[in-house]
């Protein structure tokens, strides 16, 4: 049985639904094989050198293959994504190889597998990671960058997803 939770966590956990976030499927190929996740908690750190964070919980399936893989793919996921973040965040019964045959994957430009028609595809290599209680975190190192100009975005807000419109778009 697990713990409780104390009344500053469980106030964290409301405040923290209430932090707008994007919707990014981090994923990964290489000597571990292949996989990917759903993450809301990415962050730029710099532009010099481009650099994200990417928080990953230690018990994650994920968590050794993108420590040892050494290099990812972060897709911003667009509004028509939802169905993916939710097979991404294990909330359906798709096996995890099963995740990446639909049409919506690129396998081969990057040797990583990207989202097509993502909102932005940043890649790179993790330059260092951090242990903080159940997660890493995990310094992306970003060596290429692609942006979809014409996409929205899909954010994270109250525990729900919410298509953001492309500026100038009619919602």
């Amino acid at each position: 049985m697990p713990d409780e939770l104390t009344t500053t966590q469980r106030r964290f956990r409301a405040a923290m639904a209430n932090l707008s976030t994007a919707v990014n499927i981090v994923t990964t190929d290489g000597v571990s094989g292949r996989a990917g996740i759903t993450v809301s908690a990415v962050c730029s750190v710099t532009d010099t050198p481009p650099t994200l964070l990417v928080c990953v919980n230690q018990s994650s399936y994920t968590h050794d293959i993108f420590r040892t893989n050494g290099r990812m793919a972060i897709n911003v996921l667009a509004p028509q994504h939802k169905d993916l973040a939710l097979q991404f965040a294990g909330a359906t019964d798709v096996p995890m190889l099963d995740r990446f045959r639909f049409e919506v994957w690129d396998h081969d430009r990057f040797r990583i597998p990207v989202v097509r028609d993502a909102a932005a595809v940043l890649i790179g290599g993790v330059g260092a990671e951090f242990t903080q209680g159940t997660h890493t975190v995990l310094f992306v190192e970003v060596e290429d960058v692609f942006v979809n100009e014409d996409a929205g975005g899909l954010a994270y807000f109250r525990r729900e997803f919410h298509r953001i419109a492309p500026t100038g778009a009619n919602a």
